[in-house]
């Protein structure tokens, strides 16, 4: 049974919007006050919060601000009740992280309606999506069904691209970012001197173009390539930019899904400012083995050119060769006939990667 929250000092309105939710079968509690109301989110811990917004001692605007600043009750579902019509007040209660608002004197349905679709999304929010093409075409479809942007989930075909095809160049215009659902794509950027500095690999399961979307440049910050057969799930700008900017909870939903990369890439540079080369290296090759791509055709071992080793840690060709030779030495690594880097001793790796 789903509980709710009221909080209200009209009695009258108090009594019989609890009621209504009772005859509704949830269980409800009620607050005559902001500061009672409060001290019942924390220990009621509901559902659903429903509360006024001209209160004494303390206002709705009030009680809200407090309760998002207790992790427990932060993303519990939160509805006004207010007298009030002007588009100032219900602007300010939503601006503050308000999920809706019901005008008094309200119908039942009115009510009821309102608490089912909050409790509904509230539970497509806490859902767990997999990282890989069916959670993200779930994810796409349901924030459909609860936002109507049917556009989301519209003409969503998987793009095939074969190995050394291009999928985007640097200073193209960025109208869309991808998701990987197989195969292994490289980003870099060209020097001056005409140099490749690879900006990322990525495999299954992650995104990639991000940051250039939404750059005000409007313009993607390198170049993409398919370093093998790979299919994309693409995602336009529009609709990339609806999911961010549109409802606060469905965009911290998405957030969470697109960030681990973006936060990968900046341990990745902050990596190359301040480690050294043969720790940047024991990284690379473990994140390599971790994310299992790049892998040669026996599962097993990281195929990948110098070139690319070198632009992945920082460094000139000659200096990732000496330093993957060192490893070879020291049986950290061994090397196969066709160049693929077959880790021996992942652990004692990983423990260069961290400590030097």
């Amino acid at each position: 049974m789903k509980k709710i929250l009221i909080i209200e000092d009209n009695q009258d309105v108090r009594e019989n919007t609890a009621e209504i939710l009772e005859l509704a079968n949830y269980q409800v509690s009620t607050a005559s006050d902001g500061d009672n109301g409060i001290a019942s989110a924390k220990s009621f811990q509901p559902d659903i919060i429903i509360c006024d917004i001209m209160m004494p001692k303390m206002n709705g605007y009030d009680v809200l601000l407090n309760l998002n600043k207790d992790k427990k009750t932060a993303r519990t579902p939160f509805i006004f009740l207010t007298a009030k019509t002007e588009r100032t007040d219900v602007r300010k209660g939503m601006n503050l992280g308000a999920d809706d608002y019901l005008k008094k004197p309200f119908q039942e349905n009115e009510l009821l309606e309102a608490v089912a679709s909050r409790l509904k999304k509230h539970s497509f929010l806490k859902k767990e999506f997999s990282k890989d093409l069916a959670g993200v075409k779930q994810f796409f479809n349901e924030v459909s069904m609860h936002e109507g942007i049917e556009s989301l989930y519209e003409n969503r075909d998987v793009i095939n691209f074969q190995k050394k095809d291009t999928i985007f160049m640097e200073g193209d215009t960025a109208h869309a970012l991808y998701f990987i659902q197989k195969g292994v794509i490289k980003t870099y950027k060209t020097t001056e001197s005409g140099k490749c500095l690879v900006t990322g690999l990525f495999g299954p399961g992650q995104f990639f173009g991000q940051l250039s979307v939404l750059s005000d440049a409007g313009s993607y910050r390198d170049t993409a390539i398919a370093l093998e057969d790979t299919s994309l799930f693409e995602i336009p700008k529009t609709d990339f930019k609806s999911l961010l900017f549109g409802d606060k909870l469905i965009s911290n939903k998405f957030i969470s899904m697109i960030s681990n990369d973006i936060v990968e890439l900046q341990e990745q540079l902050i990596s190359m400012a301040f480690a050294t080369v043969r720790q940047r290296l024991a990284k690379v090759l473990v994140d390599l083995s971790k994310k299992e791509i790049l892998y040669h055709s026996d599962n097993k071992g990281i195929s990948i050119s110098r070139e690319d080793l070198a632009s992945l840690i920082g460094t000139a060709t000659e200096t990732a060769i000496r330093m993957l030779t060192d490893f070879k030495d020291e049986n950290l690594v061994t090397l196969g006939v066709h160049r693929e880097i077959y880790i021996e001793n992942p652990k004692y790796l990983n423990n260069i990667a961290m400590f030097g």
